[in-house]
């Protein structure tokens, strides 16, 4: 089974603009995205998705310097940006990862690549009963799945990538995978400035390696008061692109 990696990532954010090339003890915020999926030892390709914007010329320019393969399509429709890269790299399985996750752990997608795998359903994803912190999930999608809800999904769901499977469960073998314990009250994603701040806080202590969910976990239970920088912030709904 082959599995091809891909990752979102563009400048424009309506909060916080440029995100994914922000640097974390001296890699941008991509490049740990990159990096960490790659630890992961279970993708035979990794590839960027971002957009034809002039403004993305710099995701572009990334890519090129860290050596990672980089597909460009339509700022919205992130569907039709996923679609291009699944018509330039043969694959059997998609995992889809965003860019403003920098705290990706590693051994979380080797685990969920392992559940996919011996299920054998259309998609999984972590996030439907959600038990990990927001900004660790994992998704995986078969690709011919993938590539037939083109003909399905409209609006937002072209947006959100995966959408139109997990409301639409009828239509397809879905599961998810929970963990415990439950960390779901830990925002470790990057949307805001007071995410960042968290984020910036986390690998000054932790350094250049990708930490794993549990050890990160215990040492935040230690410290409230870098869980309340960004626990006032809300997620945008699903139907807000």
């Amino acid at each position: 089974m082959t599995t091809l990696g891909i990752i979102q990532a563009r400048m424009g954010s309506s909060r916080l603009p440029g995100k994914v090339l922000r640097k974390l003890g001296g890699r941008s915020v991509l490049e740990r995205v990159i990096r960490a999926a790659q630890q992961s030892g279970v993708l035979d390709t990794l590839v960027v998705a971002t957009t034809i914007e002039p403004a993305d010329d710099a995701v572009v320019a990334e890519c090129a310097a860290i050596g990672i393969p980089c597909t460009r399509g339509p700022v919205d429709d992130v569907l039709t940006r996923f679609l291009g890269v699944l018509d330039q790299h043969e694959s059997d399985v998609v995992m889809r990862f965003t860019a403003d996750c920098p705290l990706l752990d590693p051994h979380l997608v080797a685990l969920a690549h392992r559940v996919f795998t011996a299920s054998g359903v259309d998609y999984m994803t972590t996030s439907i009963t959600r038990t990990l912190p927001r900004g660790l999930d994992v998704e995986v999608v078969r690709t011919p799945v993938l590539r037939a809800v083109d003909a399905l999904a409209t609006e937002h769901h072209r947006t959100h990538v995966t959408s139109y499977i997990y409301t639409h469960a009828d239509d397809f073998d879905v599961i998810g995978l929970t963990m415990q314990p439950d960390l779901s009250h830990l925002r470790l994603t990057l949307d805001t400035e007071d995410d960042w701040k968290l984020i910036e806080a986390i690998v000054g202590h932790f350094g250049d390696e990708p930490i794993s969910v549990r050890e990160l976990a215990n040492w935040l239970a230690g410290r409230p008061d870098l869980i309340e920088l960004n626990a006032h912030v809300l997620q945008k709904a699903l139907v807000q692109a």
